[in-house]
């Protein structure tokens, strides 16, 4: 089982003059959920080398045992310094490809060329996509064989505007992962704010928030017979 794992490189957080990035849970919990399962993974980014940590996910609110095992894990923190460029990787090479959020993939992800032709591409050879928290919003430009937005018709979940509310980046962040779905004709549904929840519509699998890292991760390997 070969897993894609793709990355953000975005760190600033609009013009706040904060530091944004990649969520550390919606990274270490998937990993290890694929690694315990015996996955082969590979970490891509679009400008490659060691993507940027939101560094609000390592605070100590946030952090969780799989945050903690990651840390201390030379061998996956080697692997984080030294990410692949989204552009050299191809959909053959994989089983799966699963996208951690954060808030950097709405700045970056959400409109890399070579993050949609891979979404597209990974669809096209029936293949599975996992997205979790923000990284929903990465499918807002990602198109079926026919032209039209893939998550139209189809049930998927994301962050909530609710959520973003809380954590008061409603009028900070490039568009909202809720609207932007809803927009699109997605049949998007959620649960209670900060709780796991996961949808599945075929090839498609998309998780709420952080907490739904270890679940979407779980669906993935479940859907892929591991």
């Amino acid at each position: 089982m070969k897993i894609l794992m793709v990355l953000t490189s975005h760190d600033k957080l609009g013009d706040t003059g904060r530091q944004t990035g990649f969520w550390l849970e919606e990274l270490a919990a998937p990993y290890y959920a694929f690694k315990d399962a015996g996955a082969e993974i590979t970490l891509a980014s679009p400008k490659g080398g060691n993507p940027p940590l939101d560094p609000k996910s390592n605070e100590p609110d946030f952090q969780t045992e799989q945050t903690h095992r990651f840390e201390a894990d030379a061998e996956a923190t080697a692997h984080l310094a030294s990410t692949v460029r989204l552009d050299s990787v191809s959909q053959a090479d994989y089983d799966a490809v699963f996208y951690p959020g954060g808030h950097g993939p709405l700045w970056d992800l959400a409109e890399d060329k070579n993050s949609i032709a891979l979404i597209e591409a990974f669809l096209a050879a029936n293949k599975h996509v996992a997205l979790v928290c923000h990284a929903p919003g990465v499918l807002r430009h990602v198109k079926t064989p026919e032209g039209k937005p893939l998550v139209e018709g189809r049930k998927v979940t994301g962050f909530t505007n609710s959520e973003e509310d809380a954590v008061g980046l409603t009028q900070i962040v490039p568009f909202l992962v809720e609207d932007d779905l809803i927009a699109k004709g997605g049949i998007y549904s959620k649960g209670a704010d900060w709780s796991s929840y996961v949808v599945t519509d075929g090839l498609l699998i998309t998780g709420q928030n952080p907490t739904s890292s270890t679940e979407a991760a779980e669906e993935l390997i479940k859907q892929l017979g591991a």
